[in-house]
């Protein structure tokens, strides 16, 4: 059973609006000043970029079909419940619907881009974050102190294509449980990547599933990710899971790997440079373990 943890993050988006869309190389969004990110704000001759990438636009099983089109629309999904396996409710409570085309509206505002961008439904796409922390510790095995306060570590993963490290979390599948879905990105992400013997693989799914049996719920909500626009967005649960004597998963060494995919263990640091708004989870699990930061 996870336990709840509070404290809403930044309401304000900042990476859901960069200039040039992931992925792409001349997808420019519309710029939007803070103050009229809001959609209660004025902003005039506001023309964001109609754009959804060509791998979602081929109609994979993860993603929507594009109901803006004619044929389609008597096919619209029903929107702020659950649409048969699909979650199409928001953490974040109810969103609007766009009055011209009728798909979901970002509820954090203006991104400067229309359409889903590589996100494959409309509206709010849910992800799973585990976090898997241990206490670093010297040769001696005593916890390493910073600041008066002992340092933690978390497993972090280096995302193929931009280099960004991250947690090691994904999409939750339709119809899949939080729970089921925090597991298996863990062991897609973190464990896939090692060159470890199928029998000491074994031995760290053991300790996983162990592991995983419990947590502490850290953040559930909106997520400031790039790929976002003004009609699909990314959500998460991240979720902690803590190793505090070192006699699971911490024991284990895990090294970034030679190519530009590697996964290892990372110090909890103000200065951490990450994907999407995930500094903001570490930030607040250093202050559940009473860590340094």
């Amino acid at each position: 059973m996870y336990r709840h943890g509070k404290g809403a993050l930044s309401k304000h988006h900042v990476k859901a609006r960069c200039k040039i869309y992931p992925g792409s190389t001349n997808k420019e969004r519309f710029p939007v000043p803070d103050e009229n990110v809001p959609w209660r704000e004025k902003l005039r001759k506001y023309e964001p970029l109609e754009y959804t990438a060509p791998e979602v636009e081929q109609n994979p099983p993860w993603a929507d079909p594009d109901f803006t089109h004619a044929e389609n629309k008597d096919k619209m999904p029903k929107w702020n419940c659950l649409d048969g396996k699909i979650n199409r409710e928001s953490y974040d409570g109810h969103y609007d619907l766009d009055p011209e085309s009728g798909v979901p509206r970002n509820p954090r505002g203006r991104t400067g881009m229309a359409g889903r961008g590589l996100l494959g439904r409309w509206g709010p796409n849910h992800a799973a974050d585990p976090i898997v922390t241990r206490w670093k510790r010297d040769n001696c095995g005593k916890k390493v102190q910073k600041d008066s306060k002992p340092l933690a570590q978390f497993i972090a993963v280096q995302r193929r294509g931009n280099n960004e490290w991250a947690l090691p979390g994904g999409m939750v599948d339709a119809g899949e449980v939080i729970s089921a879905a925090l597991k298996r990105e863990f062991g897609e992400e973190a464990l896939n990547s090692l060159e470890t013997s199928p029998e000491e693989k074994d031995e760290i799914e053991k300790h996983m599933n162990e592991l995983f049996q419990r947590g502490t719920q850290i953040y559930r909500g909106y997520v400031d990710d790039p790929r976002n626009t003004d009609n699909a967005w990314m959500e998460t649960t991240a979720i902690l899971f803590r190793d505090d004597d070192g006699d699971s998963v911490a024991k284990f060494k895990l090294h970034a790997g030679d190519d530009a995919v590697g996964v290892q263990w990372l110090d909890l640091d103000s200065s951490l440079q990450l994907y999407a708004n995930h500094v903001d989870f570490l930030k607040k699990t250093a202050e559940i373990l009473g860590a340094s930061w």
